[in-house]
């Protein structure tokens, strides 16, 4: 691997013989690119953000019910509530309807079954009582507490309506966002160099460089496969450029292993998104993902590493180390999520009660509590989709500040971090050391930055991981700062505006709960490092130092991407066939194979 790290030293002896010879041209290339790098950055991302926002999520249509009233009501999920309550997928007001009476489920072959949701009056199938669940076909009568309703396919103008002439509505380009971000990967990388001089590392431009080429295969082997919607991909991209730029001004020895942890994400992203195709697949996996998150976790406690800023919550291999909490979270939100027929199990969620309290407890004794309160948000997040009851979420709530409040008076170090909130400057050598120079370091940056690597605050402890806001506002300035935070907003949007056409129930709670998290941990670590919250020691998403926290960014934005039903955007939905494409046919709706007839 030492090949990636090391251009040839006779082209970097160039180089800075080149430099020393051009002191002015050098320091002029410097303040351009000061100036140059907002704007791509603006650029680059008022095309992704746009585009993302733009593209209308279009909900697809499976099937329709008959209705006792004459009308018809689509099917715009695999999974539907029906029931008297407004808030369900098909809400039928009859008395004899209990507020949520049953659920009309569809599987990846195409058959559609109904489960009792514990109704007062029941549920038949062509007049035969349901015991638990039974097989519904297209035609069959499903009587609901006496209300009949009939299961149709997809009526032909529907089928009409959603055939869309090519192009219209569709994601934007790539090329235009993946040639202006890869000028701005090779400026920031001149710009290091420069700021660097004869002691710039060769591995500085080599990162970058395969930085640019493994986006450009990537971006090229999905074309190949006919996929579009890049926007989530190259938002991330930018993101990890700048994660880059950040440890090559602060730990230039750990750029390779850096670039490598991004390699590794991308390769779990992509896995687990093939994964999420079968969710029969991600039913049977949910309670191995469980014991993982468990086992992560709890092999941390028994054998982390010495504390590092005041949390046990490193493991060591040799001279390798990595924090197990990060990877936990892609298995707690897989355990997490349900789909809909187990959403209705009470066992279920009191399972997931038990280990989201196990997780937290663990974290707690590592004094991670950073980690504690992200699963704690994630659980709240989870739950609400799960129950939608705030009684039970109060009470939890109130669970939750008791406990934080002993494990404050139990471990006087975190104390004595909260203590410093909102005091810093009062403690400016003592507990607010650190948010005092990431303040005073922003603050020097103004809009623009001083320049990439030419700034003071790596030299603080934590500054490229807790801190990294502070770094970004110092050398980026504060324009690209704020625009690194806009990219997470932005894939929060797009996941409450994807979720409402969600396929399952499993891809929209695993999507609201990820971003959840990117987004309070966003939070954290930005208003910590400028004492609006305390600093509890968590890393901003794609941006901070940390192979393991690149690979939960990476393995996180898979739940995303996932429930992306716009055309051909999401690779976890199996693409149609090139003449259902070209004729702009659906996928299942009116091709959904028949179960044969039972004897």
């Amino acid at each position: 691997m030492e090949y990636l790290t090391a251009l040839p030293q006779q082209g970097m002896d160039a180089w800075n013989a080149w430099l020393a010879a051009n002191p002015q041209l050098c320091a002029w290339l410097a303040a351009l690119g000061r100036f140059v790098l907002p704007v791509l950055a603006l650029l680059i991302l008022t095309g992704q953000i746009r585009s993302l926002l733009r593209v209308p999520c279009d909900p697809e249509v499976w099937a329709c019910l008959s209705l006792p009233n004459g009308g018809t009501e689509l099917l715009t999920h695999w999974e539907n509530i029906l029931g008297r309550s407004g808030s369900c997928d098909v809400a039928l007001n009859y008395p004899v309807v209990s507020r949520q009476h049953a659920a009309l489920i569809r599987d990846e072959t195409g058959a559609w079954t109904v489960y009792d949701l514990g109704s007062k009056r029941g549920v038949s199938v062509n007049g035969v009582q349901v015991a638990g669940q039974a097989e519904v076909r297209f035609g069959d009568v499903l009587d609901l507490g006496g209300v009949e309703t009939v299961l149709l396919p997809v009526p032909p103008e529907e089928r009409r309506r959603g055939k869309r002439p090519a192009g219209v509505r569709r994601p934007a380009s790539p090329w235009p966002g993946l040639v202006l971000l890869t000028a701005f990967q090779m400026l920031c990388a001149l710009e290091l160099v420069v700021a660097g001089g004869k002691d710039a590392p060769a591995a500085i431009p080599g990162a970058f460089l395969c930085l640019s080429l493994v986006m450009w295969v990537y971006v090229l082997g999905m074309r190949v496969l006919r996929r579009v919607g890049f926007e989530m991909e190259t938002i991330a991209f930018f993101l990890s450029t700048l994660s880059l730029a950040v440890t090559a001004s602060s730990a230039p020895a750990a750029l390779f292993k850096q670039f490598l942890a991004l390699l590794l994400g991308l390769g779990l992203f992509l896995v687990l998104g093939v994964f999420l195709r079968d969710l029969k697949r991600v039913r049977k996996i949910r309670w191995l993902m469980a014991a993982a998150a468990i086992g992560l976790v709890s092999l941390t406690l028994a054998m982390g590493a010495a504390p590092r800023f005041g949390a046990a919550n490193w493991l060591r291999i040799g001279s390798l180390s990595f924090q197990p909490s990060e990877l936990a979270k892609i298995c707690y939100i897989f355990a997490g999520s349900a789909t809909l027929e187990r959403l209705f199990r009470k066992r279920n969620l009191g399972l997931f009660i038990l280990l989201t309290g196990v997780c937290l407890g663990c974290l707690a004794l590592m004094s991670d509590f950073g980690a504690a309160a992200i699963f704690f948000v994630t659980f709240l997040v989870i739950a609400y989709l799960r129950s939608g009851d705030f009684a039970t979420l109060a009470l939890i709530c109130g669970g939750g500040v008791f406990a934080v409040l002993t494990v404050l008076s139990a471990k006087p170090y975190v104390l004595r971090r909260f203590a410093a909130w909102g005091h810093v400057w009062e403690n400016a050598s003592a507990g607010g050391y650190q948010q005092t120079r990431a303040m005073s370091a922003a603050a020097s940056g103004g809009l623009v930055g001083v320049g990439a690597g030419r700034g003071w605050l790596h030299r603080v402890g934590a500054a490229d991981t807790d801190l990294v806001f502070g770094m970004l506002c110092e050398e980026w300035g504060l324009l690209v700062a704020v625009l690194a935070v806009l990219c997470i907003c932005t894939l929060a949007v797009f996941a409450v505006r994807a979720c409402r056409a969600g396929r399952s129930s499993f891809y929209t709670i695993a999507a609201c709960a990820a971003t959840s998290m990117m987004v309070f941990q966003t939070c954290l670590n930005v208003f910590g490092s400028v004492d609006i919250l305390p600093l509890t020691g968590v890393t901003f998403p794609f941006v901070s130092n940390g192979g393991s926290a690149m690979l939960a960014s990476w393995g996180l934005l898979a739940f995303l991407k996932a429930t992306d039903t716009r055309p051909n955007a999401s690779f976890a939905i199996p693409l149609p066939a090139r003449r259902d494409e070209r004729t702009g046919a659906s996928l299942a709706p009116e091709a959904a194979p028949r179960r044969e007839e039972k004897p």
